[in-house]
């Protein structure tokens, strides 16, 4: 029990400063959405001074030099406690691994490391090495690529050969056909009849040659194929084997991943997704190893946040020092058990944002209505929230027939929103925007000095598999995005755009705009990827599409307001 209490104080830091004047939070912080708590911010300014300072193992974060090959940032995680003394402190911990190790300094360990019995993983991996190592050296044996290459060669001379018998007795086939044809209108009957006879012979032994030599060539072939494949198939068989031991390995760690709650009660990988698809790295984030290990420790949660540091990962935006909320895809489900129990500042995606707001109406006739949407307020019904513009205007055009509204704007963004009442002219202007003959214009406000005046930005996007709703750049799976760009205003800390999105993917300006390899500058407001301020400057300004009925150029504009 001594160095359990000695290991839990060497990762309980004291505060340096003092927090008399800091109230308690009245609950436990809402993960995945949040403003640092004033004790989580000081908590992370005294980790991020030790980042700094500290000489006891090096890393390359990245900070004085981005672009460094060998930089790689890393989100870490602070949970504000308090000990069984009643003494207010925090403990720390980063996400995945560092310098390839799962404990370092102060950081408290990976979950595994807590579980009893755990030592099944660090031998199975050991067989898993063994067999890997096994693997290897079968791959490297030279007989491979030397059969490999002979039965290339013997295949091309096969495939040869074959396709040049085949031809001839093509073209025997047609000279037969020419002789019958010309025997038929010259010869007598019996003479006819014999010929046939010895075409019909010649045309058995043909194809009895060609078959026969198809036998004999691929024989041939077969020796060396049979020799290659003894080789091949034993690696097969054990990387096979590997796979299984691999994945039963996993499925025996999934079932030692025992996450605790503040009750005490205890739910494994398998329980807590319930036979869905269990990502990997699942329990290795910061927050669930910072509560599990409270937990353990008889620690009190009072709040937590976490910030990334270092250079940002090459899909994702994130900055230097700027907090961020818990993923979803791996997180919530384990943070969703481990959080039961606590009180939990409710949820704001839960809460109707466009309560109280009005949908003001810019254009309308009697085929299509064009609105100017407020920020947070949903185009369509949400999963929880159902008030949305759709809803609305439904319920405001009974008679109206479709889905009325053609496009969509993010919840946070404000603008221009086109909608029809009937179906067919809905489909007309669906073409239209399908096309890319709509042309749109955007203007934003971004946080940052952007270099020069205009562009274009081209990266491909996709969700976030492990971090929903959120963007990723992915060259491989994403799909083709492209925003032009130009500078109409300027201040010493900030620059005014206008955006013309080119495709119209999911938050394409607004990673487009924060993202690295685009801007490099979040749109202020931004809460997914800057800093979340009162909104999102973000404001869809003019629309000019082609009238579904008069077919006449039509241009809306709204000003932004900010």
């Amino acid at each position: 029990m001594a160095n359990k209490n000695q290991t839990n104080q060497s990762r309980f830091t004291y505060f340096k400063e003092s927090t008399d004047s800091i109230e308690m939070p009245a609950r436990f912080t809402f993960p995945f959405y949040y403003d640092p708590h004033p004790l989580c911010i000081l908590a992370a300014n005294q980790l991020q001074d030790y980042l700094k300072t500290q000489t006891e193992w090096k890393h390359n974060f990245g900070i004085k030099n981005p672009e460094s090959e060998s930089a790689v940032g890393k989100m870490f995680g602070v949970l504000v406690v308090k000990n069984e003394r009643g003494e207010i402190g925090f403990i720390s911990a980063f996400s995945g691994k560092m310098l390839d190790k799962d404990k370092l300094g102060r950081f408290v360990p990976a979950l595994f490391d807590t579980v009893p019995g755990g030592e099944f993983y660090t031998e199975g991996e050991k067989v898993l090495n063994v067999m890997t190592t096994e693997i290897e050296r079968l791959e490297s044996n030279p007989q491979i690529a030397v059969l490999q290459e002979l039965v290339k060669k013997e295949k091309a001379i096969v495939d040869t050969q074959l396709a040049d018998l085949k031809a001839e007795t093509k073209a025997a086939k047609r000279i037969r056909k020419a002789r019958r044809k010309e025997a038929k209108e010259s010869l007598f009957p019996e003479e006819y009849a014999k010929l046939e006879k010895e075409l019909a012979l010649e045309s058995v032994t043909k194809k009895y040659v060609l078959k026969d030599t198809e036998k004999r060539l691929n024989e041939q072939l077969l020796i060396s194929s049979k020799k290659l494949a003894i080789l091949e198939d034993e690696i097969t068989e054990l990387r096979d084997k590997r796979r299984a031991t691999s994945v039963g390995l996993q499925q025996k760690l999934f079932e030692h991943y025992r996450f605790l709650n503040i009750e005490g009660k205890q739910k494994d990988l398998t329980d807590i997704f319930k036979g869905l698809p269990i990502p990997s790295g699942s329990g290795e984030c910061a927050a669930p190893k910072l509560l599990q290990y409270a937990f353990m420790h008889n620690l009190t949660p009072i709040a937590m946040a976490e910030f990334w540091w270092g250079k940002p990962p090459a899909s994702a935006v994130r900055y230097h020092g700027h907090y961020y909320p818990a993923c979803s895809g791996k997180c919530k489900p384990i943070l969703g058990h481990m959080l039961n129990g606590m009180e939990v500042d409710e949820n704001p995606m839960l809460t109707n944002p466009a309560l109280g707001k009005e949908l003001p109406t810019v254009f309308e006739d009697e085929h299509i209505v064009v609105v100017n949407k407020p920020a947070e307020f949903l185009s369509v019904p949400g999963k929880n929230i159902h008030d949305s513009v759709q809803t609305r205007m439904l319920a405001k055009y009974p008679d109206a027939t479709g889905p009325m509204i053609v496009h969509r704007l993010d919840m946070s963004t404000s603008g221009i929103l086109l909608l029809t009442k009937t179906k067919e002219n809905y489909k007309f202007l669906q073409r239209q925007f399908t096309r890319r003959r709509v042309k749109k214009r955007y203007v934003a406000w971004l946080e940052g000095v952007v270099k020069g005046e205009s562009g274009t930005i081209e990266l491909p996007l996709r969700v976030d598999l492990d971090d929903r709703p959120h963007q990723i750049i992915c060259y491989e799976h994403g799909r083709n995005a492209k925003t032009e760009w130009e500078v109409i205003e300027r201040t010493e800390t900030r620059t005014k755009v206008y955006f013309y999105p080119v495709t119209g993917r999911t938050h394409q300006l607004r990673v487009h705009a924060a993202h690295a390899r685009g801007l490099g500058c979040p749109i202020i407001g931004d809460d997914l990827y800057g800093v979340k301020g009162e909104r999102l400057l973000l404001h869809a300004q003019r629309l000019e599409f082609e009238h579904p009925v008069t077919r006449e150029v039509v241009v809306i504009e709204v000003e932004a307001g900010f």
